[in-house]
Order: structure tokens, then C-alpha cells, then sequence
């Protein structure tokens, strides 16, 4: 098996829980425990992750940091609307 299967794997599994967690995320009825910090801190790391697999050509790490970037993104977006709508 080569580097690249096991990346692709990697990112894979990787991704299916941040999708899972979104998925639950967006079930639940409240934003309660859930940090805007994490997704934040999230999309932070991400972008330089993205930028920094661009500069070493890194197709594996790119793809994954910009999907991962993309679940930040709406994980961030879900728990302002369930905030905004437990306040109402």
C-alpha cells in the first residue's frame, strides 16, 4: 500500500466524523456546548494548513484542509443559527 492510499484513507475517516458530528450537530435542538472558538480556531488552522499544502504541493493535505475548512465553515454557521433561534 502506498503513502497515498494511506493519506486518502486517512482523510477519509477524518472527514466522515467531522461530517457525523455536523450531521448530530445540526439534529440537536440547541447549540449548547458547543464553542464558536472550535469552529473558529478551526477555519484559522485550516487556511494555513490549505496554504501551506499549496506551497509544498501536497494534493492529500490540500484537499482534506479545504474539506475540512468547508465542515468548519458550516459547523460555525449551524451554531450561530441554533443560538439565534434558542434566543428567540
Amino acid at each position: 500500500m502506498g503513502p497515498e492510499v494511506v493519506g486518502w484513507s486517512a482523510s477519509a475517516i477524518l472527514l466522515a466524523t467531522l461530517v457525523r458530528q455536523i450531521v448530530t450537530q445540526m439534529r440537536d435542538d440547541s447549540a449548547r456546548g458547543v464553542s464558536s472558538w472550535l469552529f473558529l480556531g478551526q477555519i484559522a488552522a485550516s487556511t494555513g494548513f490549505v496554504t501551506y499544502s499549496a506551497l509544498v504541493g501536497d494534493w492529500v493535505f490540500i484537499v482534506t484542509n479545504v474539506c475540512i475548512l468547508a465542515t468548519a465553515v458550516v459547523g460555525q454557521i449551524v451554531t450561530w443559527r441554533k443560538r439565534r433561534r434558542a434566543r428567540s
